[in-house]
């Protein structure tokens, strides 16, 4: 395969006008099992306290920074004395939750160093898919990050099939990216870029430090896992930084194997720079917008229409009318006063409950419903506001 046919940037001056992390608004690291974990002595704590320094330097800067972490079951089974070589499914399992329990306990340590918080959450890729769990993530991690921590996030392999056998963390750090609004992700792990071939399989390969787009020559680059402990492999990071890149999430490609592996990204060391799409498409909100068939109608009141036109949440005190038999994380359809539809929506609440809290307050929800609920009745993240020359109608 020629670098000539792919679309990249070699020229020394665009890769050192790359912007330093510190420039962006909140970013998502990916972590390796092999970048964690020795065979023999099991959690490389050197390493993880160097990251620490580095992920501390970044969010005292302002970053938001998140961790989607493997490891678990690499650790685990160093913990558990299991043989090397293949595991049984429920030997990986097992050592997911031997391993997730040390691992939990290393990140919290290794960043209380630095006066930050950390909150573990379990996920699977699944969790990012379907609806209703996507919603519960989301704001279990956005909430995190309101509160300062640093949410630590890791492959739920005690309960996993799939992602065991075939490996899919690297697309399951590009959902969390995308799904928290992240401008930028980064790839740790063995391999410090992106080459015209492995190079572990051809010492003559060419190394390219930044991507425009990942087109099917760039695709056709990609090889196996090179570690061990790898489950992924260059396909799955090109599969992930097509998510990102769709989404208007740059992407970074670096190695892991030294210390401060961020700081060595902005000092200029090896790593290759998968560019955002100039014109991203918001994927979620498109098939919010477009794909789904509205479960229910609600119709909101001036105010609230104001505020949706600007970029604010629907909160039940603007809501006026409720129809239609929806749960939560349904489409819904929004109708203003006159009766034109203004946008649509995952709904925060059953249609039940969304009856008794339209028209309240805020603060008054919790009490009529019985339990602490969401403050908005529609987030932001997961509404699209319609153009005003639609010309659909609430009879229609």
């Amino acid at each position: 395969m020629s670098a000539k046919s792919v679309q990249f940037q070699d020229n020394e001056d665009q890769v050192n006008s790359l912007p330093k992390l510190a420039s962006y608004r909140r970013i998502v690291v990916k972590i390796g099992s092999a970048l964690l974990v020795d065979r023999v002595t099991g959690l490389k704590r050197d390493w993880l306290e160097s990251l620490g320094t580095d992920v501390a330097a970044l969010s005292a800067s302002g970053v938001e920074m998140m961790i989607v972490s493997s490891g678990a079951i690499a650790l685990g089974r160093t913990v558990l004395g299991l043989p090397k070589g293949a595991l049984r499914l429920e030997e990986s399992q097992a050592a997911a939750a031997a391993g997730q329990i040390e691992l939990a306990k290393a990140y919290a340590e290794v960043l209380s160093h630095h006066k930050l918080r950390a909150g573990q959450i379990l996920l699977t890729l699944a969790d990012t898919e379907e609806r209703r769990r996507y919603l519960n993530a989301r704001a279990t991690v956005g909430t995190l990050l309101r509160l300062e921590a640093v949410p630590v996030i890791n492959e739920n392999d005690t309960v996993a099939t799939t992602e065991i056998r075939y490996g899919d963390n690297d697309r399951l750090a590009a959902r969390v990216a995308t799904m928290m609004g992240a401008d930028l992700l980064i790839l740790l792990s063995d391999i410090d870029g992106l080459y015209t071939a492995p190079p572990h399989q051809n010492p003559h390969a060419q190394f390219l430090p930044v991507i425009d787009a990942i087109t099917p020559d760039v695709e056709a680059m990609a090889g196996a896992a090179a570690s061990e402990y790898s489950r992924g492999g260059m396909k799955t990071k090109l599969d992930a930084g097509k998510i990102a890149n769709a989404a208007g999430t740059a992407m970074i490609i670096a190695s892991g194997t030294r210390l401060n592996p961020l700081a060595a990204i902005d000092r200029g060391e090896r790593s290759t720079m998968f560019k955002a799409s100039l014109t991203p498409v918001n994927a979620w909100k498109t098939w919010i917008s477009g794909n789904l068939e509205p479960s229910g109608r609600l119709v909101i009141d001036e105010g609230a229409l104001v505020a949706l036109k600007s970029g604010k949440s629907l909160l039940a005190a603007g809501v006026r009318e409720v129809a239609g038999q929806f749960t939560r994380g349904d489409t819904v359809a929004v109708f203003g006063p006159d009766g034109r539809e203004a946008a649509r929506g995952l709904i925060a609440y059953d249609a039940a409950d969304a009856v008794k809290i339209a028209g309240r307050k805020t603060n008054e929800i919790g009490t009529i419903l019985g339990y602490d609920a969401r403050s908005a009745m529609i987030h932001r993240d997961d509404l699209v506001v319609r153009a005003a020359k639609r010309a659909a109608t609430a009879k229609e």
